[in-house]
């Protein structure tokens, strides 16, 4: 059992780190819009790259309101605070009741 413990422990704080990571890119997702970077920049290419097609499904199902206020980066954020609240504290406490 104790190796299914640190096994669980583990993917909770890998999934912990992921949603970290990610969250900060789609941080420099939102400042990248207020702005207009060079669009043939390596790192301007991977943020878009990794934040666009998430942030096309929210849009595409969330309607625009508020001038053309862009929501998406708003609803990812809590998508993965709720991620982070939800699924890496059950693995932990799994984790736990299990060593």
């Amino acid at each position: 059992m104790l190796i299914l413990a640190n096994f669980f422990e583990a993917i909770a704080v890998v999934m912990d780190y992921a949603l970290t990571f990610y969250m900060w890119i789609v941080i420099a997702g939102a400042v990248l819009s207020w702005v207009s970077p060079d669009p043939y920049n390596p790192i301007v290419r991977f943020i878009n790259t990794a934040t666009e097609p998430v942030f096309y499904q929210i849009r595409k199902r969330l309607p625009v309101i508020f001038g053309g206020f862009d929501l998406s980066p708003i609803i990812v954020f809590m998508v993965i605070i709720f991620l982070q609240t939800f699924v890496v504290n059950t693995l932990h406490g799994l984790a736990r009741s299990m060593a």
